[in-house]
């Protein structure tokens, strides 16, 4: 399932020239995992729980088009491969039908404190590998 997000273009994700800076895409493909975590029901998407986290492992982007001030985007996730302690998105950002910029993004699911790899809860995993 491809988890589709609107997202406006704001005088904080631009550079003087009125150009989206290339970081801020990587807050927008953020984003769109966090809030596609919560339209499944899993409201704290980057903590799963007290004790687990994701965090970013690899991460591949490629940047064909510039968005520009006051655009109206849509920003993509789709998880492309589960294991059992990593997750695999393809994300995209999209004015109309032109991808503007896409990224192949991977996280590894940790213990919170000691940042060693842990099992994504079942839970997670069924709902995300339907």
């Amino acid at each position: 399932m491809e988890f589709k997000m609107p997202l406006r273009v704001y005088m904080e994700d631009t550079d003087a020239g009125g150009i989206v800076f290339y970081v801020n895409y990587l807050k927008f493909f953020e984003r769109a995992r966090t809030e596609y975590m919560r339209a499944l029901g899993f409201h704290k998407a980057a903590f799963i729980d007290e004790s687990l986290m994701f965090v970013v492992t690899d991460l591949t982007t490629k940047y064909l088009r510039s968005a520009k001030l006051d655009e109206q985007l849509i920003v993509t996730a789709k998880v492309i491969a589960a294991a059992k302690a990593s997750l695999s998105f393809d994300q995209h950002v999209y004015r109309g039908d032109e991808v503007l910029c896409s990224a192949q993004v991977k996280l590894a699911c940790v213990d919170k404190v000691a940042l060693k790899p842990k099992r994504i809860p079942e839970a997670l995993l069924s709902v995300l590998t339907l």
